[in-house]
């Protein structure tokens, strides 16, 4: 299995001038690349483990509180621009998607009871540990955006697509309380695309310009802090 795609391999869409900088930066760090995925495999099987008897809590509490699945599995865009089927515990009524916007905004009435608790403790995340075992994302990258956005995305922001989607990151940080943002806002769709998603691309390139495992591990550390509520708030 190749870390990074030869260059011609790529994806037409991704092999552009925009693009080239951010890839022979990560060809040159091959070996942290690597071990960011044994990183990647050996905390996922153990914090899966760890965490089993949460999940099957979860499970339970979701079942009892709404009808629908557990998981949420919507398609989203990771590594190469390949779509896959995010694993998140579902705090919204089933077929949420198809009653309004693809982003949520605060107070949204499609989040249930036992939504709101988990969304607040990002315990909906969780499920995420199957998908970075798997491969289709990683624990620090950009976070996965379903194809609508994506197409939005400008040339040098498709260089975030050279890594697999991320759990956390810089921008997942500063944006912890996203949902505030859109209070008010009768369409929510257009600031995103408009102001929010080119202010957390900002991050999230210079995140992958400066691509490091000691950067990974500060920003997991720091997330684990902020979760636990010991951390200044930040905002954007």
């Amino acid at each position: 299995m190749r870390i990074l795609q030869e260059w011609e391999s790529l994806p037409e869409a991704m092999r552009l001038p925009e693009v080239r900088p951010y890839y022979d930066a990560l060809k040159k760090k091959r070996g942290a690349l690597w071990c960011k995925r044994i990183g990647d495999i050996v905390l996922s099987l153990l914090l899966l483990a760890v965490l089993s008897p949460l999940f099957l809590v979860l499970a339970v509490l979701i079942r009892l509180d709404s009808k629908g699945p557990v998981f949420y599995r919507q398609v989203r865009i990771t590594r190469y621009g390949k779509p896959f089927r995010i694993h998140k515990f579902r705090s919204m009524i089933d077929g949420a998607d198809r009653l309004g916007t693809q982003v949520t905004a605060d107070h949204d009435r499609r989040v249930t009871r036992v939504g709101r608790f988990i969304r607040k403790y990002r315990l909906d995340e969780i499920g995420q540990l199957l998908d970075v075992l798997a491969g289709t994302m990683t624990f620090v990258g950009t976070r996965p955006e379903v194809p609508k956005y994506v197409a939005h995305y400008t040339p040098e922001m498709m260089a975030t697509l050279l890594l697999p989607a991320g759990v956390t990151s810089v921008a997942s940080i500063r944006y912890k309380d996203e949902a505030e943002l859109f209070a008010g806002e009768k369409n929510t769709d257009e600031v995103y695309i408009e102001r929010i998603l080119p202010a957390k691309m900002a991050y999230n390139l210079a995140e992958l310009r400066d691509f490091s495992c000691g950067a990974d591990l500060a920003v997991m550390c720091k997330t684990v802090w902020v979760m636990l509520g010991l951390g200044h708030r930040e905002g954007p």
